[in-house]
């Protein structure tokens, strides 16, 4: 346990000296983070090209014109072999998983203005053990409306119906069918650019509403306690020292209601928080981009009973491009979540991750990741260390059809008197992508 967390506090050591990306990991959608770049060159980070960002016209789906909109419509399949499909520390067993994900997007094609909307399946399968199967779904929508080329507003909702990974540290042990919830998701975002200095500022709101799971037993196992909304405002401002260099603030507060209390003898988690961060957002001409932030983080909570969480908080991201045909990223974080398990308000989560994706051949796509997490529970003698690391590669045959194969092995492991489960999982994939 000590070895764990000395290793991961060097690792974030090195991720926050030499990262640099972060603060919005509630970030707008990828259209606003488009207009942010043209609104003006003083925070335009683009002089680099990931090797996922390339642009490959000759294996991109055209589409199917609908009006003024173009639909992508595709579907994926996979193959998954997994070797400890409940997540158990003895007698693990394992299965042959196959998932079909069907998805279709409508996207306008105006000049100025942009619309979107979604719907989206995962249709899971197993081959010896039925009752994990699933059928999650999904739908949204997002917008952007330009009131010139340096302001704009950014607008979206979804709606999911999911299922709890049974790796999850939230989910209940010994539960005879994975926990099922659904998920409503909204945000508005803002952004101005005057000379200098950008303004910016994002409203979100989710809920969480869970089934109730039962044990193998047919023992109930309520899960109302952890419905809930959680809501956040977030308000930064850049100012622009060169051409290549930001400087930002950024405040965020949060609130988050729960429907009911823990237990007879545990209130509700509701709680109040903030996050506040500095930092500096830079790209070294075409070799370096990202962004790093440093500050404070605190969650209150309403009862007693729940301690208050506070501390260091930090977020940041890397991209180095040490050639055209190879891009390195490397994350890092520190931040309060709310916490699924009795006795426990919340806990500090802290990561961090590196990955590496090359282009090997136009069509032939490599990478490999490796992460470490730690997450230290609040009221809770606990602390759960995660290893993950996976190596994959993907061969695009034309603009219709991809295929790609993926390794993966994921372990935790679980220390205190209130220890979870220690466990690890290996998984094999095979994906084949049609689209069109």
């Amino acid at each position: 346990m000590a070895r764990s967390n000395l290793r991961l506090s060097w690792l974030l050591a090195l991720g926050m000296a030499v990262t640099a990306q972060s603060v919005q990991a509630q970030s707008t959608s990828g259209s606003l983070t488009q207009a942010q770049n043209e609104a003006g060159n003083l925070f335009a980070r683009d002089r680099g090209i990931g090797v996922r960002e390339r642009s490959r016209p000759e294996y991109e789906a055209l589409g199917v014109p609908v009006g003024t909109f173009t639909a992508f419509p595709s579907i994926q399949f996979d193959a998954e072999s997994n070797d400890n499909i409940f997540a158990t520390a003895t007698r693990a067993q394992d299965d042959w998983i196959t998932r079909i994900k069907p998805e279709v997007s409508l996207e306008s094609g105006w000049s100025r203005h942009a619309l979107a909307l979604f719907a989206r399946a995962n249709i899971a399968r197993y081959q010896d053990f039925d009752e994990e199967n699933f059928e999650d779904w999904g739908v949204g929508a997002n917008g952007r409306l330009d009131f010139t080329r340096s302001t704009n507003l950014a607008l979206g909702v979804n709606y999911d119906s999911l299922t709890e990974p049974r790796t999850s540290s939230n989910a209940p042990a010994s539960t005879r069918e994975p926990i099922s919830y659904d998920s409503t998701a909204a945000y508005a975002a803002g952004m101005t650019v005057r000379g200098r200095t950008k303004l910016s500022a994002r409203a979100d709101i989710r809920t969480f509403d869970y089934e109730d799971g039962r044990t193998l037993g047919g023992v109930v196992i309520d899960q109302d306690n952890r419905d809930r909304t959680v809501t956040s405002l977030t308000g930064r401002g850049d100012y622009a020292v060169s051409p290549a260099t930001a400087l930002f603030v950024q405040a965020t507060a949060n609130t988050r209601d729960y429907d009911t209390a823990t237990s007879l003898l545990l209130p509700a988690r509701d709680s109040d928080g903030y996050e506040l961060l500095a930092g500096a957002n830079f790209e070294l001409g075409a070799v370096a981009r990202g962004e790093i932030a440093a500050g404070f983080i605190s969650q209150e909570f309403d009862a007693a009973v729940y301690d208050k969480i506070d501390g260091f908080g930090a977020r940041g991201q890397l991209e180095w491009f040490p050639t055209q045909l190879t891009t390195v990223s490397a994350t890092a974080s520190r931040t309060i979540e709310d916490s699924g398990i009795a006795g426990a308000g919340g806990y500090l989560s802290t990561s961090v991750g590196a990955r590496i994706d090359h282009e090997l051949m136009r069509n032939v796509l490599l990478n490999a990741d490796i992460s470490l997490s730690s997450d230290k529970y609040e009221g809770l003698d606990r602390t759960d260390d995660r290893f993950q690391y996976s190596v994959g590669g993907t061969y695009l045959l034309n603009r219709n059809i991809g295929l790609s194969v993926a390794a993966s092995h994921f372990e935790q492991t679980s220390d205190g008197a209130a220890a979870g489960v220690d466990f690890d999982v290996n998984r094999l994939t095979l994906t084949l992508v049609t689209q069109f």
